[in-house]
């Protein structure tokens, strides 16, 4: 990618990033009743930073996919801002002292950390909830983006993934056990973004299946390249607590096979899930922006 590239694709991203992020804030006001303590924890994590990764998956996956029975793209923008209330739920959860025991997250205090751990899990589960409210409301397509989003978070996917995780730590490892955590933990909330730009774009749903798949490569990659920067990274560039694999027995494909053969793990596994991405885009620029940022889940140094 050329200079002017990177630049045009930097500011195409912090403009859609600001109009997630203003989505986040218009949806979490909450209903009346809702305590404050609770409102002010819910807030401290979804709105403090991230890349939102899966929100401009979503919005993206939808711009290059479109079709004349799509969506507006204001429903978009709300599925978006749901899926990104269910990543920050999965982190407020990840970071729980009976979890990963984190006091860092994006560069600020864990939720449980800010306000206490009682507080942090109602958070977590609050924000849950909204999100399946919100894509319950989406017209035409609520019924599906529910089903998507509840899959890949579900028993069989993130939460699933997170159990096997934590059921693996300290045990001798297989390269088929990593591959099973990961596409749970990790893959399943990255194809489920491109899936659901594709139903929310008008396409089918063996299209929106096509690209749940690439994703789902993708999101490996994505989790590789995040194992490798808790080997080679930095506390202030990633804005968590780096080491954090090692020190707790993580299964890694850094720990299984060193941090070379890892490296090479990652680049094979995000150009595969680019080239099955590309196979279903149409030519255009929504497309080209679209392996752009997918290119980014893997080639990143945080």
């Amino acid at each position: 990618m050329t200079a002017a590239a990177d630049v045009g694709l930097a500011a195409a991203l912090a403009a859609e990033r600001r109009l997630v992020e203003a989505a986040l804030r218009r949806r979490l006001a909450p209903a009346a009743g809702c305590p404050p303590r609770l409102r002010q924890a819910m807030t401290h994590s979804l709105l403090g930073g991230g890349k939102r990764l899966r929100p401009l998956l979503l919005l993206w996956s939808y711009d290059a996919l479109r079709t004349r029975r799509a969506s507006p793209r204001d429903e978009a923008l709300a599925a978006a801002a749901a899926l990104e209330m269910i990543h920050t739920y999965s982190l407020i959860h990840d970071d729980l002292p009976a979890m990963d025991d984190d006091d860092l997250r994006r560069g600020r205090p864990t939720c449980h950390v800010a306000f206490d751990e009682a507080t942090a899990i109602l958070a977590g589960d609050g924000l849950q909830a909204l999100a399946f409210e919100i894509l319950a409301g989406i017209p035409r397509r609520g019924a599906d983006l529910v089903r998507v989003a509840a899959a890949a978070a579900g028993p069989s996917g993130m939460v699933g993934g997170q159990q096997e995780d934590l059921d693996a730590a300290g045990r001798p490892l297989t390269a088929a056990l990593i591959r099973r955590i990961h596409a749970g933990k990790t893959a399943r909330l990255i194809g489920a973004p491109l899936a659901m730009g594709a139903l929310l774009a008008g396409r089918d749903a063996a299209a929106a299946a096509d690209a749940d798949r690439a994703g789902r490569v993708l999101g490996l990659a994505f989790q590789a390249a995040d194992d490798l920067l808790d080997v080679e990274g930095s506390t202030a560039a990633l804005g968590k607590t780096v080491g954090k694999d090692a020190h707790q027995d993580k299964a890694t494909w850094v720990r299984l096979e060193g941090a070379a053969a890892a490296r090479a793990r990652t680049a094979r596994l995000g150009r595969r899930g680019t080239r099955l991405l590309a196979q279903l885009l149409p030519p255009g620029p929504e497309g080209a922006r679209l392996l752009a940022l997918v290119r980014l889940l893997w080639e990143r140094d945080r």
